[in-house]
């Protein structure tokens, strides 16, 4: 029988009305067996997420104050969807043990535990199993998944047990403590759940009907993307497209098992599948996205290309002071970083200090508030002109391009634009594109 793995983010979980919809779904088909489920999401915008609540506790505890007020709201907030689920399901105890616990371990602990009790009132709804993750997903100290641990302990842990619930979000470390994924590790618990129990599909339900080619908040009324694949996701996700978490394709790309991306307030909409490879696409490029924040480091040295090491010495001086290098575009005689603006600010001086020290440059300077707009397509190695086009839209509107960088595999064209810059260059491409 075909298996289907679906994770519901915040939005799909934030209250009894949204859990009723999440039933409904799941109940449609009995191929979604395994559910993995976030902690309550925000109802408007003036609301707060469990989480923020939860380690809002934590702070209070570490402080050795009073957490009564802020666990009383969350309790509150369970006790109201409990009850307009109609549930006989009582996570008082649940929640004083969470507070007894505050004080003495992790905020990895208590930003879990919105999960962990939504986990286990929706399987109380849904009449599944409850499995806590923490017993059976291992996350290393550096925060990776420990695959050779993790795997075999879900797969045991799942199969044969009937529909089971999974909170997402968090496992354990090697020493058994509650550990955490980054923000929006959800969307990767999904994906491990589906890798171990070999699924034919991984269905990651949200509050949209998949991809956009565009970010709307940019671009009026973008074309939906109806199919994208692994490597082109991970190049969207990381430059700011963000339905999917860009690491929760890691999982599921090995055995090539497509990730659905649904609304689950629109269950019927087509959405967007996520595939190993995309067989046909109108256009070459998939979509556009980008970020701001950036500041490139550039600098001059005749006769670089002859200087042996020159490179990886640079890459030691970044190295050296916890920066991470987002791109490098080079020249023959020139060379620039782009580092973020925040992480940059802080070590700027000691950073261009040593690059004169070390590498004697003839010219050293740096270009903050720069954005980066990704242009990304796997078609685009196949259609000549693609470039062009891209630069001949930004010269038509008279914007300037800062850095240009292009990967060996043209999969994505990376450009640098001054911030001002950054939304009307967006539109420009992708008018170029797509004829409106």
């Amino acid at each position: 029988m075909k298996t289907i793995a679906c994770k519901f983010g915040g939005s799909s979980v934030a209250d009894a009305s949204q859990i009723l919809k999440v039933k409904a779904i799941v109940d449609s088909d009995p191929a979604r067996q395994y559910i993995v489920v976030s902690a309550p999401g925000k109802r408007s915008d003036d609301d707060q997420k469990i989480t923020d609540l939860l380690l809002l506790a934590w702070e209070t505890a570490q402080n050795k104050m009073d957490t009564g007020s802020i666990l009383e709201v969350i309790n509150k907030r369970y006790q109201e969807i409990s009850k307009d689920l109609k549930l006989d399901y009582d996570l008082g105890p649940e929640l004083k043990e969470i507070e007894k616990q505050l004080s003495t371990e992790s905020s990895d602990y208590a930003a879990s535990r919105g999960e962990y009790l939504n986990g286990k009132l929706i399987a109380e709804l849904l009449g599944a199993t409850f499995i806590d993750p923490a017993q059976v997903i291992t996350i290393d100290q550096d925060g990776s998944l420990n695959e050779e641990l993790t795997y075999p302990a879900v797969a045991k842990a799942l199969n044969n047990n009937g529909r089971c619930v999974i909170p997402g979000f968090y496992g354990s470390d090697p020493t058994g403590k509650v550990k955490t994924f980054s923000r929006g590790g959800s969307d990767i618990s999904g994906a491990i759940i589906a890798r171990a129990v070999e699924a034919d599909v991984y269905e990651n339900w949200t509050d949209v009907s998949g991809l956009l080619m565009a970010d709307p908040r940019i671009v009026p009324n973008p074309e939906p993307i109806s199919e994208v694949s692994y490597t082109e996701l991970r190049e969207l996700s990381y430059m700011g497209a963000h339905v999917l978490h860009d690491e929760a394709i890691f999982p599921v790309k090995g055995l090539n098992i497509p990730v659905h991306i649904k609304n689950t307030n629109s269950p019927d909409d087509a959405g967007t599948s996520i595939v190993g490879k995309v067989k046909h696409r109108a256009t070459p490029i998939v979509g556009l996205a980008g970020k701001k924040g950036f500041d490139a480091v550039f600098m001059q040295k005749i006769l670089m290309n002859k200087e042996v090491g020159f490179i990886r010495r640079l890459l030691e001086i970044f190295e050296s002071n916890g920066l991470s290098i987002e791109h490098l575009p080079s020249g023959i005689d020139t060379v620039s970083v782009i580092v973020r603006q925040k992480a940059f600010d802080a070590k700027r001086k000691k950073v261009l200090s040593e690059i004169e020290q070390t590498l004697k440059v003839d010219d050293l300077a740096t270009y903050e508030g720069i954005a980066l707009i990704a242009v990304v397509g796997a078609g685009m190695a196949y259609h000549p002109g693609i470039a062009a086009t891209v630069f001949r839209s930004l010269s038509d509107e008279g914007i300037n391009i800062r850095l240009i960088d292009q990967g060996a595999s043209e999969l994505n064209i990376i450009l640098g634009v001054e911030e001002p810059d950054f939304n009307k260059a967006i539109n420009a491409i992708y008018r170029a594109f797509i004829k409106t």
